[in-house]
């Protein structure tokens, strides 16, 4: 939110704030301050995050005068994901100032450790126009961005926006859910890291879902599967307060249509083309309806001819194409494009180009020199001006309490099917778990819980195989021979879907006993290493 005041006006006379005088032992508030970057206003953005999270927090800054903390006017409220930020109108110049975050959690006080900032003169232009900050210094002339996931944070590293800024990126995208729940944590974790970060030091930020595809027949089925990992995007967005004026739109990272694995780990089936594109337009066409801002979807060329119906619902969505190894400098160059002949997918174009908007042209930029720990970095171009990037911008959602993603939210489990024979085979359940509306549930998982008289001196091994939203089956190896009672658990470590279960009662009988002759172990031959960075761009 945007606190239009004077910093030094009027504000030491307001009232203290009525915060108790004990001290929180079991929340945390952290705030940074940044000035962050404008060619018409001198711009302060305070931004931070409250642990464990809570929303509805009330967070107020103060700032210190002659070595007495006094309350601002600058306030805000915390996210479901705990975040906050608060960008103000600055006058004063060139004076060092001290500011901390205070708020009250639990009936307790807590306030952020301090932060000092000297505010700048910003630079003088004759022309009041937002877009001259998104300066195209990228290859070729082009805006130039970046796209960060966990692996920009190795050992939980912070990555220097200010440095990135200063090295030309104007905008990052960062991934935001993931299909699979134990990534899916991951990306909220540094999404609530990097969002707020980014935006104080004046890069644009936009969001990705990574999607693993449903291993279903029927095209029901399909929809319900996107259906849900729309849910999961839109809940992760409202979880930070929605979109703001300086976010791009979330883009669906769809480039994998395997969607049954082996024990060796090959794909052992794919989804059909017909079945990628209904899911992609359902997922794209639900997030467009509910957040009003038109999504991206982001694959490579090899993916949208292969895998993909050319779709006229489709081609209305901008792309993020993936094509590495073509020079973004050379003027001739464009990705999208064959040695001979044309990509054919919906977004080709009448002479044999892909329309895109954003090009993802390298895995292998030089990661330091734009403030990321490790070695790598994706790298990515806009494909038009500073005006079109504006109106991709362009357009905000503020989530409605309705938006927001439940809390133990009850649950219906139901075993379709349970397969139990010998010792020497698997013990199967095919599970199901649904909301009250009996739509399938966005995230957790289920396992097996045998009851303490039946539980084998041999732990066994379980196995859950995912194939659609809120449909498992569940695989048991190594069960002794005998009867055994238990049930069938749901459970949701993020807590967004309420525990259920349903009891199951199985006999295993003893199967043929393997021989005890010992087999040789094979040293496996090393791989030879390959650099995947050989024939890619290092910007």
């Amino acid at each position: 939110m945007r606190v239009r005041v004077l910093i030094f006006l009027s504000i030491f006379s307001l009232m203290s704030l009525a915060l108790p005088s004990t001290i929180a032992s079991s929340s945390q508030l952290s705030m940074s301050v940044r000035q962050t970057p404008s060619t018409t206003e001198t711009l302060l953005t305070f931004y931070g995050v409250i642990k464990p999270a809570k929303s509805g927090i009330a967070v107020a800054i103060q700032i210190n005068s002659a070595g007495t903390w006094k309350p601002t006017r600058f306030k805000t409220k915390t996210t479901k994901a705990g975040t906050w930020k608060i960008t103000a109108l600055a006058t004063a110049i060139d004076s060092k100032l001290s500011y901390r975050a205070a708020a009250v959690s639990g009936g307790k006080k807590i306030y952020s450790p301090r932060r000092s900032i000297t505010i700048k003169q910003i630079p003088e232009v004759f022309e009041a126009d937002p877009a001259i900050v998104i300066s195209a210094s990228g290859p070729g002339g082009r805006i130039h961005g970046a796209d960060i996931s966990r692996w920009q944070h190795p050992n939980d590293k912070v990555i220097d926006f200010v440095k990135m800024y200063d090295a030309g990126i104007r905008f990052v995208m960062i991934k935001a859910s993931d299909t699979r729940d134990d990534a899916d944590a991951l990306s909220l974790k540094y999404l609530v890291m990097d969002h707020s970060a980014a935006q104080a030091a004046g890069i644009y930020t936009g969001f990705y879902h990574y999607a693993i595809l449903p291993d279903v027949s029927d095209d029901d089925a399909v929809i319900r599967d996107a259906t849900a990992q729309a849910q999961k995007a839109i809940w992760r967005l409202a979880s930070i307060g929605g979109y703001t004026e300086r976010d791009l739109p979330y883009a669906l990272d769809l480039e994998n249509k395997c969607v049954r694995l082996s024990s060796s780990g090959a794909c052992q089936k794919y989804a059909t083309r017909s079945q990628v594109t209904l899911w992609a337009t359902t997922f794209l066409r639900i997030l467009k309806e509910k957040t009003g801002k038109v999504p991206l979807l982001y694959s490579f060329p090899n993916f949208l001819e292969g895998s993909m119906n050319r779709s006229a619902e489709l081609a209305q969505y901008p792309l993020w194409l993936a094509q590495y190894a073509i020079d973004p400098s050379d003027p001739l160059n464009a990705p999208g494009l064959k040695a001979s002949g044309c990509y054919v997918h919906s977004w080709t174009g009448a002479n044999c180009d892909s329309q895109w908007t954003m090009w993802q042209y390298t895995s292998c930029g030089i990661a330091p020199k734009y403030g990321v720990p490790g070695s790598r970095l994706d790298l990515n171009l806009f494909r038009g001006n500073a005006a079109a990037f504006l109106d991709l911008v362009q357009g905000s959602w503020a989530p409605m309490l309705i938006d927001l993603m439940p809390s133990n939210e009850a649950t219906f489990l139901s075993v379709l099917k349970q397969s139990a024979s010998t010792t020497d085979k698997f013990l199967t359940f095919s599970v199901t778990v649904t909301r009250p509306d009996q739509s399938p549930v966005v995230t957790g998982s289920v396992k097996l819980v045998l009851d303490a008289a039946s539980v084998p001196s041999v732990k066994p091994t379980q196995t859950v195989l995912r194939a659609t939203s809120g449909a498992w089956t569940l695989a048991v190896k190594g069960m002794p021979a005998g009867t055994y009672t238990g049930k069938i658990l749901f459970s949701d470590v993020s807590k967004t879907h309420a525990d259920s279960s349903q009891p199951v009662i199985f006999t295993i009988e003893q199967g043929p006993i393997p021989s005890a002759s010992a087999t040789p172990t094979s040293k496996p031959t090393p791989k030879p290493s390959v650099d995947g960075c050989s024939k890619q761009i290092k910007n």
